[in-house]
């Protein structure tokens, strides 16, 4: 699936599939919505990563 067919079946706009690749914030109903059409889990889209402490 690309962006446009993501976009359209998960119902978003192109406005929040364009800050998911800028790694900006977008909200969590964005989220759930992509998580469904994706037919995954929400947490199945990101990880965790701790920053190191230098």
């Amino acid at each position: 699936m690309n962006k446009v067919q993501l976009k359209k079946e998960a119902g978003v706009s192109s406005n929040s599939i364009a800050k998911l690749g800028k790694n900006e914030a977008v909200r969590m109903n964005v989220l759930m919505k992509i998580a469904t059409a994706l037919d995954c889990k929400i947490e199945d889209l990101f990880e965790t990563v701790r920053e190191r402490k230098d």
